[in-house]
Parts: structure tokens; sequence; C-alpha cells
């Protein structure tokens, strides 16, 4: 695109290099020419005379249009330098996007990690909980099951605690300070 660019502004400077050339030896040569009346009789003399300022105007007119193309072969130059800087600042901003996205992606990265490390934490938690849960619930059930036996509690009578109860108090009707025990305990 560069190269396309620089090839469009030569062919510019050809064009009107060519029409500025044209132009002035259109004024060079329309000064000597008249229009429409007839012109004296011109000597050789002034003809080489006129030629020789012709030649003179033209050569000040290259040497104009080379100063000119050198001005703007130093400008293209410049031009070039700024393109070269600019190309070079876009390597940076891209070298710096380059870098974020490795950050981001580093970033992203971590909190995927640390996200997979709570989850397998809290897993492990309830997986505590629970199997310490059915520890502790296997414990209770076989103690309960060992007080239920003690206290034969599934006898048609009752319990052995409530059949104890009831002989005190059976007891109780007898003796005085049974009775005052068991009322002093609210069992009466």
């Amino acid at each position: 695109a560069y190269v396309n660019k620089i090839q469009k502004v030569s062919m510019k400077f050809k064009l009107n290099f060519t029409a500025l050339l044209f132009f002035f030896t259109i004024l060079s040569v329309g000064k000597t020419l008249p229009a429409i009346e007839t012109a004296p009789r011109i000597s050789d003399r002034e003809i080489i005379e006129s030629l020789a300022e012709i030649k003179n105007s033209q050569k000040t007119v290259i040497i104009q249009l080379e100063a000119l193309k050198e001005l703007t072969e130093e400008r293209f130059k410049q031009v070039d330098k700024r393109f070269e800087q600019m190309d070079k600042r876009f390597e940076q901003v891209d070298k710096r996007f380059e870098q974020v996205n490795k950050r981001f992606g580093e970033t992203i990265e971590l909190i995927t990690t640390l996200f997979g490390s709570l989850i397998v934490l809290i897993i492990a938690v309830l997986g505590y909980s629970i199997w310490d849960r059915r520890t502790m619930t296997k414990k209770v059930s076989e103690r309960v099951k060992k007080v239920e036996a003690n206290l034969d509690v599934e006898n048609i009578d009752g319990s052995k605690l409530s059949r104890l109860i009831e002989v005190l108090k059976n007891l109780s009707k007898k003796d005085r300070r049974l009775k005052e025990v068991l009322h002093s305990f609210n069992l009466l």
C-alpha cells in the first residue's frame, strides 16, 4: 500500500512537471509570436537572441524544477521516516497487547485453579462431615440399642425403669422415708 502511494505521488509529480513544462513553453513561445498581426521582418540576429533567451529561460525552469524535485524527494524521505516511526510504535503497541493477553490468560488460569481447588475443598469438607456423621450416628445407635436392651423397653409391662418406679411407689406406701425421698425427686 505504501509503495502504491509513492507510485501515485510520483505519477502526479510527472504529470505536474509535464504540465508546468508545457505551460512555460507556451508562455515563452507566446511572448515572441504575435496572435494575428503580421510582424515586421525579424532579422536572423534577433531570432538567435530570442532563441538564446528561450534557452536561458528553459534552463532556469529546469533548474527550478530540479530544486522542486529535490525538495519533494526530501519531503518523501521525511514522510518515510515518519511512517517507519509509526510502524515502530504500532509494533510496540502490538507487543503491549500481547503482554496484556498473556497476563489475562495467566490470570484466568489462576482463577480456574483457585476455583477448582475451592470446589475440591468443599467436596472434601462435605465428604468428611457425612463420614463423621455416619460414624457418630453409628456409635449413638449402638448405645441406644444397649440402653434399650438394658431397660427392656419392648416388654409388655413397660421398661425396667418404669417398673422400678412403680415398685418404689408401692413400697413408699409402706415406708415413709422412701415416700419423702421419691416426693423430693418428684417421682410421686
